[in-house]
């Protein structure tokens, strides 16, 4: 009789730029306050990568060296890396494979995988399958984005929510029943209409007008995006468990996407967990897209037991939204 091969987290890594952009600080650039944000958004303060020639992969090679470090690989035992990202370093080559160039995973392919806030459910769901299929050994699934890149910091119903950040994951075969058991993904590609950057892809390539028009910046429309932002994500969340035989009392954490507090509060009370067993940074890092559930789980690490069920759950632009179930392994 054989086990079942599922796909493990055997460890964690994670990395966020030193400089802080205070609520303080952005008031002076934008007509906001520290109030108004802090109750809006839930936000004190974001991370952002400073300096010429710095792009994402310059967040997630720290974060994927992190991991490695606390696993004892060296990179060039990586089999495959997928970054989940909406800021690649460039449109193309994918910034996996920079990463990996970076990094010296020599033995790896890579590829990018957009799904928005998304994205890092999207790509550990399709790195678990990469294991499942017992073809690879090593999988890294790296969420970076350095979203102060695409951020209109005249804008103040966008700019005080994002950051810059980057979390990563090793995914191992396993025989025990750990690591990643199930996921609930969904997408609707109606919601573009609501959060979206208006140019720079080949539907309107960029231009003169383009740029003068400030559409290479983060558009979205807040309420829409809001309603089915609750609505989704708390729904996945609950599919998820029912379809698992689970209730909030079989799960130790929630690791909810970290965009707005009232969201994640929205999903807490959706699946009857109680506010302490939330992981929450978004007052510290805002929202870091592709990042903020790794990033959760790299600070959370040590409060983390094996076998602890963890229900991560996101909602992104496009839409995408989902939840994941993972019994965790280390």
């Amino acid at each position: 009789m054989t086990t079942k091969t599922t796909a493990a987290i055997t460890a964690v890594g994670g990395f966020v730029p030193e400089y802080r952009l205070t609520n303080t600080e952005l008031s002076t650039m934008v007509d906001t306050n520290d109030e108004w944000i802090r109750t809006r958004a839930g936000v004190e303060e974001r991370r952002i990568l400073r300096g010429d020639g710095l792009g994402t992969s310059d967040l997630a090679v720290p974060a994927v060296l992190d991991l490695c470090q606390r696993r004892g690989i060296s990179p060039d035992e990586i089999d495959c890396l997928i970054c989940a990202t909406v800021t690649p370093d460039m449109t193309f080559p994918a910034t996996a494979n920079i990463i990996c160039d970076k990094i010296g995973a020599v033995n790896a392919w890579g590829f990018d995988l957009g799904a928005a806030c998304s994205g890092f459910l999207f790509a550990l769901t399709t790195g678990t399958a990469l294991i499942e299929s017992g073809r690879y050994k090593k999988v890294v699934v790296v969420g970076a984005d350095k979203m102060s890149a695409i951020v209109d910091y005249t804008d103040r119903s966008t700019c005080i929510l994002f950051g810059d950040g980057a979390g990563a994951v090793l995914l191992e075969p396993s025989h025990e029943g750990l690591g990643v058991l199930d996921a609930n993904l969904k997408t609707d590609g109606s919601g573009r209409e609501f959060l979206h950057m208006k140019a720079g892809g080949s539907l309107k390539p960029a231009s003169i007008e383009t740029v003068k028009a400030r559409e290479h910046y983060i558009f979205q429309d807040g309420q829409p995006v809001f309603r089915a932002a609750v609505k989704s994500m708390a729904d996945a969340a609950a599919e998820l468990l029912e379809r698992n035989h689970l209730t909030g009392d079989d799960i130790a954490w929630l690791v909810p996407h970290q965009a707005n507090r009232r969201i994640i509060d929205a999903t807490a009370n959706r699946i009857g967990l109680a506010p302490e067993k939330v992981m929450l940074n978004i007052h510290k890092y805002g929202n870091t897209t592709a990042a903020t559930i790794p990033l959760c789980l790299w600070e959370w690490q040590s409060q983390l037991k094996k076998g602890d069920n963890l229900v991560l759950a996101a909602f992104g632009g496009g839409f995408t939204w989902g939840a994941v179930l993972v019994k965790w392994t280390i």
